[in-house]
């Protein structure tokens, strides 16, 4: 048996260690989207690969990290000190621009776990400026880094660098990667070095396995069919649906994705670590708050994604809207089917998409190229506790909306407004608003937007209305027209790029 008191305060420790490393990545980072979003996640393993703690930080990479070092234990030949950098979507990724790496914890010669960062980086080539293109296949989208150590191969930092727009801000976004990695290490040898570590991180998953079948369990049994679409691929106007069927029965949960659309020719599928990722993110949100993250939320899980779906991608389909829009959809059928068991339980569907963009051109002031990736924050789904929240990052990713001050100072443009939009959908609560975003370029610049939700809105749950759906548009030399939310823009100097992101969907009747 355990303390439950005794697990909490080793769980804090173990925390502590992964947040210091958001710590040191964040202040040390070079570029906008890494320092002031906070685009990152840290996490600390034991030694078998089991998750043992989490930052607070971004779900779709915690998920899909915890596969990542599953699958390099057995292939690396680890020593002390070592960096092991990946970003292959394909060994359990999420997509081109997150770079991963992975340190070993060793205590003498004991190997005693692992820590791991994952950041998105602004930049790693490909097709178009931000690296999020809407290309026929992976190799389209970027460097693909297997893992390397790169303690030993310094120079592979030197041939991402001269593939990405912004190789300055690559190169110090890479070194506060490694600088929180060296972080986590100091601090997991010290806790690492107790005679009783491993049994008190045994102790800590096996207490939130039992809290996890407690959850499941008070679930009524049986089986909970929903389904949603994404609005399109991005290369026709056919939307793609993703269905699923929830099976609870007794303290196990089973999310089958069958009849989900099979891949497409665009970058919106997902790997099958991303749609892991967005179940356990889910299973998590079923525990308390003060519940420890760790493996112990699989314990009672069981995926199943058709090979070949958007859910489930074989190599080579593109996947960098995967990671990012088709993710939050699966979020979303989730929450639609467990809607239908627990209700009271269940808010409405948030905003539903990370409304990424990207876009990059040449400074002339600095006289030097520039690439940039932020997503824009929307509304909150209503709740039976309270109305929807406004304009804020929601499910799979928990970023910051980037601050208008450091945007303007570190790209050439003006931000001409960022402000409440897109009233939320009607109930007995009011989902949350979107924001209406518009900037104007001071060069040229060429970009990508990948969007959802501006075709079918965010679902109200409980007799709730829908949310609002989003809406983009540029205005140049005076004329507005109509952007499509997934696809490639140019914008001469002076022109305006304005946002409107959805809102959330509403809870109960009124």
């Amino acid at each position: 048996m355990f303390d439950p008191a005794q697990v909490i305060i080793f769980n804090e420790l173990l925390s502590a260690i992964a947040e210091e490393m958001g710590i040191r990545l964040e202040r040390s980072a070079h570029s906008p989207n890494i320092k002031e979003r906070r685009d990152y996640s840290c996490a600390v393993f034991d030694s078998q690969g089991r998750l043992a703690a989490q930052a607070a930080h971004i779900p779709v990479h915690l998920g899909a990290m915890a596969a990542l070092v599953r699958a390099l234990i057995p292939v690396i030949e680890w020593e002390a000190g070592d960096a092991v950098i990946c970003n292959d979507p394909y060994l359990a990724g999420t997509h081109l621009p997150d770079i991963s790496i992975v340190s070993p914890v060793f205590i003498g010669s004991r190997l005693a776990g692992f820590v791991a960062s994952r950041a998105h980086h602004a930049d790693i080539g490909g097709a178009s400026p931000g690296s999020m293109p809407l290309v026929g296949d992976v190799f389209a989208e970027g460097l693909r880094i297997p893992p390397i150590k790169l303690n030993r191969h310094p120079d592979v930092l030197e041939l991402l660098c001269a593939n990405s727009r912004a190789p300055a801000e690559r190169r110090g976004d890479i070194h506060a990667q490694l600088a929180a990695n060296r972080a986590g290490v100091s601090g997991l040898q010290q806790l690492a070095s107790r005679p009783d570590f491993d049994d008190r991180v045994s102790q800590a998953i096996a207490y939130t396995a039992a809290l996890t079948e407690q959850a499941i369990a008070s679930i009524p049994d049986g089986a909970y069919v929903f389904e949603d679409r994404l609005d399109s691929d991005g290369l026709s106007a056919d939307p793609v649906p993703i269905q699923v069927t929830v099976r609870v029965k007794g303290a196990r949960i089973e999310f089958d994705f069958t009849g989900s659309a099979p891949q497409r020719p665009a970058g919106i599928n997902a790997t099958l670590a991303v749609t892991e990722s967005a179940c356990l993110f889910i299973v998590r949100c079923l525990l308390d708050a003060d519940a420890p993250t760790n493996d112990g939320c699989r314990t009672c899980l069981t995926v199943i994604a058709p090979e070949g779906t958007v859910v489930n991608a074989r190599f080579p389909a593109p996947v960098a809207g995967g990671n990012v829009e088709t993710s939050q959809r699966i979020t979303d059928v989730l929450l639609g089917a467990l809607a239908q068991a627990i209700p009271n339980r269940i808010p409405a569907a948030s905003q539903g998409t990370m409304n990424n963009l990207t876009f990059g051109g040449w400074d002339s002031a600095l006289d030097r190229p520039f690439a940039y990736y932020e997503t824009i924050g929307g509304g909150g789904g209503a709740s039976a506790n309270g109305h929807g929240t406004s304009g804020v990052h929601s499910h799979m990713t928990n970023t910051r909306n980037t601050p208008i001050e450091a945007l303007e100072y570190a790209m050439p443009l003006r931000v001409l407004e960022c402000r409440s939009a897109s009233p939320g959908g009607r109930g007995r609560m009011r989902g949350g608003a979107g924001i209406r975003k518009s900037i104007q370029f001071l060069v040229p610049v060429s970009g990508t937007l990948l969007a959802e939700r501006r075709v079918f809105r965010p679902f109200g749950v409980a007799g709730g209305e829908p949310g609002r759906p989003g809406r983009d548009t540029v205005t140049v030399y005076g004329k507005t027209r109509r952007l499509r939310a997934k696809g490639r823009f140019e914008i001469p100097a002076d022109g305006i790029l304005t946002i409107q992101t959805p809102s959330g969907g509403g809870w109960g009747r009124q």
